[in-house]
């Protein structure tokens, strides 16, 4: 069977600008594809050309194995949800989500059956009698999903849809959204810069910047193996550590030396990685830096770091020291008896560490 959607050696240029650089995604029908990346990147600039609402310099669409590439959006078999929600503000919410199928002629029953069914899924059998300017941020999110899930389409697209609501609402949303997905199989391509969302809501992440793709990959995937040094920092929060470091072999396997602030540097030794180059960028995420009574690994391996900054967050403690020159951040029980400026014994995960070219930022492991 076609994938859903497929997109080759797609270009996309504004005059002399380049902002889409070769382009190759492709998911199968029920996936949630997640465009992320920071501002710029040009993660809107391909979901429009998805679209149709841009046209494409170069390369080719296709949608349910049919090439969309130079297809009017209307023909795409396409709904999307914008970040501004686009509704008529004249129009009841009843109104604004059948709107799309009285255009296209289909007949009275049909509509007052879809919508019900769509309220139904969303909770907005109250609202329909509303009008947009009587609604929240959110009831009006919900209803722009309502008129793009009547149109039952081959694909969902969703620009930002969140971005405009407060940040409990943004929660509540995301758990609708991805409870929708799970409920009707949809496939859906959605756009957002929050890489928790990205992380939460996807079957496929596509990590983007300047307009090239960095990775492409599961949210496990992504998360656990970045690609490179940007994928790394930008994928998780808090981010990955990166830490400038020295390997060098031995019997034992790879010897890691990581410079203090003061004193020896910290040696680790991580049996398994050989061939590593003497300078490396060592990636290691905070959750993987542990109280040495809570490590459950036997390649974990413990040393003495001097805490700058405690910062308790809740149901964990996140403390803060420098190590290759660089901030690290190690997440803790809450119950943790460290103190800023006192040396504190830490356990290191090695089985779940990368390593980083310094000069390319690619991944070595």
């Amino acid at each position: 069977m076609a994938p859903i959607l497929e997109v080759k050696n797609l270009f996309k240029n504004y005059g002399a600008t380049e902002v889409l650089k070769d382009i190759n995604v492709s998911i199968e029908e029920g996936d949630f594809l997640v465009l992320v990346g920071p501002s710029g990147c040009g993660k809107s600039t391909l979901l429009n050309c998805i679209a149709g609402l841009e046209p494409i310099s170069g390369g080719e669409l296709f949608i349910g194995g049919q090439n969309m590439t130079n297809v009017s959006p209307k023909d795409r078999d396409i709904a999307m949800v914008f970040q501004s929600y686009a509704l008529y503000p004249t129009m009841t919410v009843a109104k604004n989500i059948t709107f799309g199928m009285k255009v296209r002629g289909i007949d009275q029953a049909t509509q007052d059956a879809k919508l019900k069914q769509v309220a139904a899924q969303l909770q907005i059998e109250p609202l329909l009698h509303r009008k947009p300017g009587q609604l929240s941020g959110g009831q009006r999110q919900r209803v722009a999903m309502g008129r793009a899930l009547v149109r039952d389409p081959k694909l969902f697209l969703f620009d930002e849809p969140l971005s405009n609501l407060d940040a409990k609402l943004r929660v509540e949303m995301r758990t609708e959204i991805k409870a929708l997905h799970q409920n009707l199989g949809a496939s859906m391509v959605y756009v957002t810069h929050d890489q928790i969302e990205a992380m939460t809501l996807a079957t496929k992440i596509v990590v983007m910047k300047g307009g090239i793709i960095q990775q492409i990959g599961s949210p496990a995937e992504i998360y656990n193996r970045p690609a490179n040094l940007f994928v790394a920092d930008f994928m998780g929060s808090p981010a990955m550590n990166l830490i400038p470091a020295k390997t060098r072999r031995d019997n034992g396997g790879t010897v890691i030396e990581i410079a203090r602030k003061e004193g020896d540097p910290i040696v680790l030794t991580d049996p398994k990685n050989a061939d590593l180059p003497e300078d490396v960028i060592l990636g290691v995420r905070p959750e993987d830096i542990a109280d040495p009574a809570s490590r459950t690994r036997d390649d974990a391996q413990v040393a003495e770091c001097v805490i700058d900054i405690v910062e308790p967050a809740g149901a964990d403690t996140y403390v803060v020291m420098q190590l290759g020159g660089k901030h690290v951040t190690a997440r803790l029980h809450a119950e943790t008896t460290a103190k800023a400026g006192v040396a504190q014994p830490l356990a290191f995960d090695l089985g779940k560490v990368s390593y980083f070219a310094p000069e390319t930022g690619q991944r070595l492991n």
